[in-house]
């Protein structure tokens, strides 16, 4: 291919000749890519890159579309042409090269995932391979379909700070922690907490499909959380108990929200304390002294502190082991005074209240 005279002839088809005319243009183009791909150097096709960009600046959606279906599962396709193709805003135009094209670089995806809307990123879980970097945007940005298709993604990599935010997600329904859960590469410290979030039911079916060694963690698994369930009433009295066990969480980085919330549904009055004073580094007889009355107003401060989520405030809040049951109002006043303190102050209410408490000994 002549680079010169056939960019004239092109420029010419694309000003002056019908769409149908271009259409032909532009499958002829891509039949001689196609055929010829095998024993073209990058240089040659570099020639047919620049030719099929002129050819798609005036194309119709339905050419485009068929372009993109064609030059996805090649390898050597033309690089700046899938790259117009996948940054099309026409889903049906970017999927096939977000799906499939070898072309697109993880910094490409990284991009386009940052800036488009779920369907593009819906295409981008689809592929075969997909790196922690890409899916860790994938996770943040996508909406459960994205999510869902991910996670069944055999070939997605999937970083534990990914793992972690879904397992924790107050919201997260169980259809999707069974799939997590079916994962051969999630870490068994983020596979606990998520034994710990589902049903029987769930744990069963999880069970049944396991590995041998898959097997032996879960048993192993549900004798602890077994364990931690069979007697709560010692826990609720004992602080020292409490202390050691969330002292263990907090030293294996376990110790979160979703650990408070788990304390609070086992009615766990002192491992829920302790654990709310380790996360927002309060004492923790403060904290029992604050709850002391059953008012719910106080837990919003060391909440805000420890950067407890709105829902799971709210569950506690809908729990009588650190306060009183709150009405269908309250909860609504509670989120707005909850949304309006910030994290900076709610810290320094907790350092003021610990000086009058030192001061009143």
């Amino acid at each position: 291919m002549h680079r010169g005279p056939l960019i004239s002839e092109l420029e010419d088809a694309v000003r002056h000749g019908s769409q149908e005319k271009r259409v032909r243009t532009l499958r002829g183009i891509t039949d001689l890519f196609l055929g010829a791909k095998e024993r073209l150097s990058e240089e040659q096709v570099e020639v047919f890159d620049e030719v099929l960009c002129h050819l798609i600046t005036r194309m119709e959606a339905r050419a485009l579309i068929e372009l993109s279906e064609r030059l996805a599962p090649i390898n050597n396709a033309p690089t700046n042409v899938i790259h117009t193709l996948a940054v099309d805003d026409e889903i049906a135009i970017a999927g096939p090269v977000l799906s499939l094209s070898d072309r697109l670089t993880t910094p490409d995806l990284v991009e386009i995932a940052m800036a488009k809307d779920q369907p593009h990123l819906l295409a981008i879980s689809k592929r075969s391979s997909l790196s922690e970097s890409l899916t860790d945007v994938l996770v943040e940005r996508g909406d459960t379909s994205v999510i869902t298709s991910l996670v069944e993604n055999a070939g997605a990599k999937l970083s534990e700070k990914a793992y972690a935010n879904l397992v924790d997600k107050t919201d997260a329904d169980e259809s999707l922690l069974e799939k997590l859960g079916l994962r051969l590469d999630i870490p068994i410290h983020i596979f606990r907490r998520l034994l710990q979030r589902v049903s029987d039911a769930v744990r069963g079916r999880l069970m049944a499909v396991a590995s041998p060694e898959r097997r032996d963690d879960i048993k192993e698994i549900l004798a602890g959380i077994t364990n931690d369930v069979v007697a709560p009433d010692d826990l609720d009295s004992d602080f020292s108990a409490a202390k050691s066990r969330v002292q263990a969480l907090h030293e294996k980085g376990e110790l979160d929200q979703v650990a408070l919330l788990g304390f609070v549904k086992q009615r766990q009055y002192a491992a829920a304390v302790t654990a709310l004073a380790t996360l927002c580094s309060a004492p923790v007889d403060m904290l029992k002294q604050m709850l002391k009355d059953g008012r719910n107003e106080p837990l919003l401060v060391p909440c805000k502190a420890a950067g407890i989520s709105w829902p799971t405030l709210r569950a506690l809040l809908q729990s009588d082991v650190l306060g009183r049951i709150a009405t269908d109002d309250e909860l609504i006043k509670f989120k707005n005074d909850y949304n309006k303190l910030s994290n900076v102050t709610a810290t320094k209410v907790l350092e003021f209240w610990s000086e009058q408490q030192k001061t009143a000994r």
